[in-house]
């Protein structure tokens, strides 16, 4: 429970992009983590590239005031093959960023991998192994979709597991 506020913490992910932004919303509870909410925001992608920006800060700015989140969880940028890539994920991530600290709740940021090793097991799970992760994790009947929802979960459900180890309680997600 957040003591100041007497409501149980909340942990919004967010996977950034600019074209799709995935956001997905927990609840720490003493039985373990609860599925609250998930989203990918979509910005036009004939929208010229601030306008789709500004469309993913509105969108994001909603759902950070609609959940008022604990903590917030970005996934950090991975540059892969393609640079342009990493630079349009980064200006995603800038956007992400950005409402996370306006927001006043701590942000925290986890590579891929990390967050791979902690809900999966391993740090090479791909995106249909890690939705069904997340589902199992929630108790949900099917896997969030689409990827990029299951995603931001993902990072969420990871943060949980890094507040639940470095209490000293473990590393197990549902304890």
């Amino acid at each position: 429970m957040d003591v100041e506020s007497s409501r149980p913490l909340r942990v919004l992910g967010i996977d950034p992009g600019t074209l799709v932004v995935g956001v997905g919303v927990i609840e720490l509870a003493p039985r373990g983590p609860q599925f609250v909410a998930c989203h990918a925001i979509r910005a036009p992608r004939d929208a010229a590239v601030p306008v789709r920006l500004l469309r993913i800060h509105d969108a994001l700015a909603a759902w950070i005031q609609r959940y008022e989140p604990s903590a917030i969880a970005v996934e950090r940028v991975f540059v892969g093959k393609s640079t342009p890539s990493a630079i349009r994920i980064g200006e995603g991530r800038g956007v992400a960023l950005l409402c996370a600290a306006r927001s006043g709740s701590p942000v925290f940021e986890y590579p891929p991998a990390e967050v791979k090793r902690a809900i999966a097991g391993f740090g090479a799970a791909d995106k249909s192994q890690m939705a069904a992760w997340v589902a199992r994790l929630l108790g949900l009947k099917e896997a969030p979709k689409p990827h990029d929802a299951a995603d931001a979960l993902a990072i969420a459900l990871t943060h949980a597991h890094r507040m639940h180890r470095n209490r000293g309680l473990g590393g197990n997600l549902t304890a």
